[in-house]
């Protein structure tokens, strides 16, 4: 009688409580409520990431939650916010000033500087000057966030020292710059611009990548959208985690 061999089956909670992970979040306009949703339902199952980072949308919440944020007290900021909150049109390179998201931020985060964060957190932007990536560990929170976040013709550039920054997501849209080597959970938001390309899931070494399909599509005249996104991104994460890794890669 031939004995049949069976591969065991990792899920992606088994692979999570296996040992230490850092959690990265992708780039995708308002996608920062699917991103919390997903992050909420990790630490009420104690899927705890020892790191952070992120672009854009991953950016905002990977910063807020690493300096301190807990996921619901996001999500309840999230479900308030309102289009008045962060819309300041003025002259110059972008339609909105930031003043607005600005101070959002501010009165948003437990602590000023990226260095003085719970977890190690790594924010990716544009140097407009140097036009490449530069990852943010240290100095000011509010403004790397900001920064991080300042889509090209939506916002005005963010100036940190002497040097003008734009959306982390312009050449890192998966926000993994600056990653360091090792287990990597990457929380990956698929694109669907008729005016942008898919945004490809990024291969290397430890990294499995979360791919939450189907999630409303939210933006600052669809507020609404990304609360239901959130709330979807929550229930398809607490699903995913019973889910077998395949490829280095669970969708749901």
């Amino acid at each position: 009688m031939i004995a049949l061999r069976c591969r065991a089956v990792t899920t992606l909670g088994d692979w999570l409580a296996e040992a230490p992970f850092g959690l990265a979040m992708s780039s995708g306009f308002f996608s920062f409520y699917a991103h919390t949703g997903m992050l909420s339902a990790l630490l009420a199952e104690g899927h705890v990431p020892v790191h952070a980072a992120g672009s854009s949308a991953g950016a905002l919440v990977a910063g807020a939650w690493a300096a301190g944020l807990s996921a619901e007290a996001l999500a309840e900021a999230l479900a308030r916010l309102t289009r008045a909150d962060f819309w300041d049109p003025a002259p110059g390179a972008g339609l909105l000033a930031g003043r607005r998201f600005d101070a959002l931020l501010r009165a948003l985060l437990p602590v000023a500087a990226i260095e003085r964060c719970a977890v190690p957190l790594a924010i990716s932007v544009f140097d407009i000057l140097a036009r490449r990536t530069a990852v943010l560990t240290r100095g000011d929170l509010a403004a790397a966030i900001r920064a991080s976040c300042a889509v090209p013709g939506m916002f005005h550039p963010v100036w940190i020292g002497r040097r003008p920054y734009w959306d982390g997501g312009i050449l890192d849209r998966p926000g993994i710059a600056g990653v360091p080597p090792g287990r990597l959970l990457f929380h990956h938001i698929a694109s669907r611009s008729p005016w942008r390309a898919a945004l490809p899931i990024p291969r290397r070494r430890e990294l499995v990548a979360l791919v939450l399909e189907d999630l409303p599509r939210s933006g600052p005249f669809r507020l609404e959208a990304g609360r239901r996104a959130l709330a979807a991104a929550r229930e398809a994460t607490l699903r995913a985690l019973a889910r077998p890794i395949e490829g280095g890669l669970v969708r749901v």
